[in-house]
């Protein structure tokens, strides 16, 4: 059974009723962020019972060291965590001296806690009676502001219900934190300042040896019944830690409510000896503005990126609350603002996977930026990997590579590889074809050429020498073969000539040299600058095209398809519908020997490849290989259920893509994998968003055109998107009768409408 708490609604998340066996699920779903820090859903006052504390600042990580048993040449000598960071929300309440804890209250009514997507901002309301006998009602509301995005805001009320009562508030700070993820145990930070300051308190930490500088501060305001108070708190300071006290006697239903100001500053963006200084700019403004309006320029902030990037549903909530969320989660992720960082798997939610870069980016996340940002968000995004190419380069000798080869780490927070599983690290190197394809991807979808003979042709070459030198010529096949890899399906290791590897590297190296040819034609000045730079001669260049033209694609003749990989056909090929559902997941129940034998696919494989390349192949191709592969995949990655449903919608498989959507778009809503606990998947949520605008809209660039194929499932009346196409705005709603095109902008836009040529003016509305 799915996880079934979270209550319909169009566009908040919503829980009712407390029980603690879900407090860990709660705080992954109803996570904060604003692309700089962000926080999972803890309480701000203390919580005695299961919780997963966690609170993150965008690129600040630690390298913990690899923990393996048998040590391989070549491994990374770290895995990088994403650091739990100093806890500024915490707000200690004490009622007539016993600590206020939902986990030992006699009783806890009305619970319900709302995360707002419109307009972004979490909140809590509860009544609880306390051991003492003292009941209290408390509402709570937070957020990171968007528009100073160092500084989040709480706004923390009580009033005592049954008696009046003697409450204090304890604002703090502490950075006495550790992670829920590490290898051994290490001490991640080192705190080397608390001081106070009236109302304002700052703890400068820096974490072990990557020296990130950081002041966590936070500045509290009190009010009775909205009423300003003047109260001297009195004042804890330990090793790690500084809290205020502020104690009122408060009247039965008088409303006692604290302000409290907090956040991070950072030396990536401050002079490190100037933190606290810092700190106190930031929560000058933020005092000033006041709690309220730092709450409306919020809903403004939001509703600028809603504008753009909402995709409604008519006439089916859940499906529209999961696309929101989706959506939702990608930006408070990331929105482009600093080049240095990226989208991780679990963004501020939580710390599995560590790194922030995935080759989840290029293959999911760019698509989504590209239409829904100005194109310079999705160039910053593939200049990320520029900036690393010297560290591909520098990973791919480790291995033993030269030449100028470059392999892109699978994880990375720098550029260097920072995972430590042999079969990840060493063999899942499709992930240097991912960015490769982004590339093509940017140019084929904005236009814009120029980042190529600028960045990108650098990024391609050192790619290609890769997989030049990874191919081995195998004289009794007569071709080039790829061994010992791991293809997008985690559950094979170690195969030889995964299909969609070698095909990507096929298409990497043909790409490449046509892209060199292009630009020697047409941009002189950069080949020679690059010529110059890389050393790229013509036998090398020759020796690139003998292994693209050679390259071996496994095939079976009698089942007309291309194999996963070679010998998948040994395996006991039984369907997933014949698996005993108490089996499942798999990668809970079974030993990873026995997944390693089984024929059982995590994620799209073979048909990631028939994505990312559908023009090279007939429908019926992509027909064939979606029904024998589709049988066997157990869609535990959460990359999965988005190409499947773009394919089944591809298909006519309404049914199917519908399935589908709903799996991606609720995955962790709904808690399809039983892990939400451990944080949300950020990364595959812009594939949900392709569900929708590249599966059912049909959204796809062809002859240098944007082209669509609408289609609707059964259960909606109506969906629209948005899509920024070449700094042209164009709105698309489709219905179960039409769809209706309108377009921003000064000039024509000429589309493809199920392959009928379309022209569409500026603000004039066209519907087929």
């Amino acid at each position: 059974m799915n996880q079934n708490y979270i209550k319909p609604n169009n566009w908040s998340i919503i829980e009712e009723g407390f029980q603690t066996d879900r407090v860990k699920s709660s705080e992954s779903l109803f996570s904060i962020g604003n692309g700089a820090m962000g926080q999972r859903a803890n309480f701000e006052e203390h919580y005695s019972g299961p919780t997963f504390q966690g609170s993150y600042i965008a690129g600040v990580y630690y390298p913990d060291k690899t923990r393996v048993g048998w040590w391989k040449n070549g491994y990374p000598e770290y895995f990088a965590k994403v650091l739990n960071a100093p806890n500024w929300i915490g707000i200690n309440v004490e009622i007539n001296g016993e600590q206020l804890d939902l986990f030992t209250c006699k009783r806890v009514e009305n619970f319900k806690r709302e995360l707002n997507m419109q307009e972004g901002w979490l909140s809590r309301h509860f009544v609880a009676t306390l051991k003492n006998g003292i009941t209290i009602e408390v509402i709570t509301k937070r957020f990171l502001s968007l528009e100073l995005d160092e500084v989040g805001a709480i706004q923390y009320s009580l009033k005592p219900i049954n008696s009046d009562a003697e409450i204090t508030l304890k604002p703090y700070l502490d950075s006495g934190i550790t992670n829920e993820d590490t290898n051994w145990d290490d001490k991640f930070w080192d705190t080397t300042n608390v001081v106070h300051d009236n109302h304002q308190a700052f703890i400068e930490a820096k974490t072990m040896k990557t020296s990130f500088n950081t002041c966590t501060f936070m500045e509290s305001q009190v009010f009775i019944n909205d009423k300003a108070l003047k109260i001297e708190p009195r004042i804890n300071v330990e090793a790690n830690y500084v809290s205020f006290s502020y104690k009122h006697q408060v009247k039965q239903n008088e409303t006692y409510t604290i302000h409290k100001f907090g956040g991070y500053v950072v030396d990536t963006k401050h002079d490190k000896n100037e933190l606290i200084s810092a700190a106190k700019t930031v929560l000058k403004t933020a005092l000033k503005a006041g709690f309220n309006t730092l709450l409306e320029d919020q809903k403004t902030a939001w509703k600028v990126i809603w504008s753009m990037s909402d995709i409604t549903i008519s006439g089916d909530v859940k499906a529209q609350q999961g696309i929101r969320f989706n959506i939702f989660q990608l930006n408070q992720t990331y929105l482009g603002r600093d080049s240095r960082l990226n989208i991780g798997p679990k963004g501020f939610t939580g710390e599995k996977y560590g790194g922030s870069t995935y080759w989840d980016t290029e293959a999911y996340c760019i698509p989504f930026y590209m239409a829904t940002k100005d194109q310079k968000v999705a160039r910053t995004l593939l200049e990320y990997r520029y900036n690393h190419l010297a560290k591909a380069i520098e990973n791919a000798e480790k291995l033993g590579y030269s030449n100028g080869a470059a392999l892109y780490p699978m994880v990375t927070m720098n550029g260097e590889e920072c995972h430590n599983e042999w079969e990840i690290t060493f063999e899942e190197i499709h992930r240097n074809g991912a960015i490769a394809f982004a590339i093509y991807n940017y140019q084929r979808y904005t236009g814009d050429y120029s980042y190529l003979p600028e960045k990108g042709l650098e990024v391609l070459i050192g790619i290609a020498r890769f997989w030049h030198q990874r191919a081995t010529f195998s004289t009794d096949k007569n071709r080039y073969v790829i061994l010992g890899v791991t293809g997008p399906n985690e559950y094979e290791n170690n195969v030889n000539n995964n299909w969609y590897t070698n095909y990507l590297a096929q298409w990497c190296i043909n790409y490449t040299i046509e892209n060199i040819s292009k630009i020697e034609d047409e941009y002189a000045s950069d080949f020679t600058r690059i010529m110059n730079k890389v050393k790229l001669s013509t036998l090398e260049l020759a020796e690139w095209k003998s292994v693209a033209q050679n390259m071996y694609i496994p095939y079976s003749d009698k089942h007309n398809i291309y194999l996963q990989q070679d010998g998948f056909l040994d395996k006991e090929l039984i369907t997933v519908k014949d698996l005993d559902k108490l089996q499942r997941p798999i990668n809970q129940k079974w030993s990873w020997d026995r997944i390693l034998r089984s024929p059982y696919i995590k994620q799209a494989d073979v048909l990631q490849g028939f994505y990312f390349f559908e023009d090279q192949f007939t429908d019926e191709e992509l027909e064939r290989h979606f029904d024998f592969y589709e049988q066997f995949t157990v869609h535990e990655s959460s990359l999965s259920p988005c190409v499947h449903s773009i394919q089944a919608a591809k298909l006519n498989r309404m049914d199917q893509a519908y399935t589908f959507y709903l799996r991606t778009s609720r995955l962790d809503l709904d808690d399809y994998n039983k892990e939400v606990h451990e944080g949300l998947h950020i990364t595959s949520m812009a594939g949900t968003w392709m569900s929708i605008v590249e599966g059912f809209g049909g959204m796809r660039i062809k002859n240098n055109q944007l082209s669509f194929t609408p289609k609707i499932p059964d259960q909606w009346e109506a969906y629209s998107f948005k899509v920024n196409f070449r700094n042209q705005i164009l709105k698309v709603h489709v219905s179960q009768t039409e769809t209706k095109f309108e377009l921003e902008g000064e000039a024509k836009l000429q589309l493809l409408v199920n392959n009928t040529p379309v022209s569409i003016l500026p603000m004039h509305l066209v519907t087929i």
